[in-house]
């Protein structure tokens, strides 16, 4: 598989939940953030500055979901793409 012109194929990273003043903060109930947390799978030939295995986060909805060997990916542009994790 591998992504062609400006797209990007990443694959969700899901974040550990974690406690804050005694309460058990989880992905699902963190409403105020926009962005998520992804690897990428493939970079499309006109993408610059990333790379496949880079962490980025990305705005959520932002893409559609597409179904590969039975494993589920996103496909998202490099303009959606807000940080790279380095």
């Amino acid at each position: 598989m591998k992504a062609i012109n400006q797209y990007i194929i990443i694959e969700d990273i899901k974040i550990e939940a974690e406690k804050v003043a005694g309460l058990i903060l989880t992905e699902e109930l963190d409403l105020d953030n926009r962005y998520t947390k992804a690897k990428i799978i493939s970079t499309g030939n006109l993408v610059e500055g990333l790379k496949d295995e880079d962490i980025i986060y990305y705005d959520m909805h932002a893409g559609h979901g597409v179904s590969y060997k039975e494993k589920l990916y996103r496909v998202i542009q490099s303009r959606d793409v807000v940080m790279m994790v380095e």
